[in-house]
């Protein structure tokens, strides 16, 4: 049975600063009780109140920055478990488990381009992946900006949470929103359509996708039909984080390189899969 990484532990974390972000989100910064090495971009951490106000089970979250002894976190406040961390105070403490998961694979320079597709709070396991592909990671030749494209996709302007940081990183910033009050009128595969049409990206890229599951979706059916490698960084519901629940399944493709068993945890084997290896719901039936 696959198991939790062997980096992850249970800790507290002092909140040092939560602020808003966008039209429905907040900017969590934590101080870990003790100094956590780098994390690779789309790992995650399972995050709760000590009070009851949080519910007893605790909420993923991808690590959105790191910053010497702190990490942020981009949360989008929804239901019950969110609007316990979003109401936060400097000087709380919060117990924190991570990092888990085993984030994006390492972005190297040697290839045609890297295209990262984000749907709204989708965008939180890019920051990070931006910085280290630039910088270069594990021996991999360093990605020019040119070679990086970020394509950021949400209904209306104020649902790309924190554009102008993404701005700032270097990579070449795209954006889409169905209203079309910001960039492109349309969502990012069609944003993307039109970057290759105008010339800007070319037919080939390797595709990084997270988003809600509809997006996901087509990314990957997108891809499978133009015979492109493409990962996705999963936005799944969890109960423990380690893979002892069993809360977070997802069926794999019979034909793909995990077709042996039925399903993987996503907790433990994801978030991040290469999609030839999972069978969403476009590829079920």
């Amino acid at each position: 049975m696959p198991a939790p990484p062997p980096d992850a532990r249970s800790f507290l974390s002092e909140v040092v600063s939560l602020e808003p972000c966008g039209a429905d989100a907040v900017r969590l910064v934590l101080r870990p009780e003790s100094l956590l090495g780098p994390v690779r971009a789309s790992r995650f951490f399972m995050l709760r109140r000590e009070d009851r106000l949080s519910p007893a089970i605790p909420r993923p979250f991808s690590i959105y920055r790191q910053r010497g002894d702190q990490i942020e976190f981009l949360i989008k406040v929804m239901g019950r478990g969110t609007q316990a961390l979003a109401s936060c105070v400097p000087g709380m403490k919060l117990r924190t488990l991570g990092p888990l998961g085993n984030g994006w694979p390492t972005l190297d320079g040697a290839g045609v381009p890297w295209v990262m597709l984000a749907g709204g709070v989708g965008s939180a396991p890019f920051y990070m992946a931006i910085e280290q592909a630039l910088a270069g990671m594990d021996g991999a030749r360093a990605v020019r900006p040119s070679e990086l494209h970020f394509l950021f996709g949400a209904a209306q302007r104020g649902l790309l949470y924190d554009l102008e940081a993404f701005e700032r990183l270097g990579a070449r910033v795209h954006t889409a929103t169905i209203d079309g009050s910001h960039g492109l009128r349309g969502n990012v595969l069609q944003l993307l359509e039109d970057l290759q049409r105008r010339g800007e990206l070319p037919e080939r890229v390797r595709v990084l996708a997270c988003g809600p599951e509809r997006m996901l979706e087509a990314c990957a059916s997108w891809c499978e039909a133009r015979g492109l490698d493409c990962w996705l960084s999963l936005e799944t519901l969890m109960g423990c984080g380690v893979g002892i629940c069993n809360g977070c399944p997802i069926p794999t493709r019979a034909s793909g390189p995990r077709g042996a068993w039925p399903n993987v945890k996503c907790c433990v084997e994801g978030p991040v899969f290469k999609s030839d290896e999972i069978a969403l719901a476009s590829h079920l039936g």
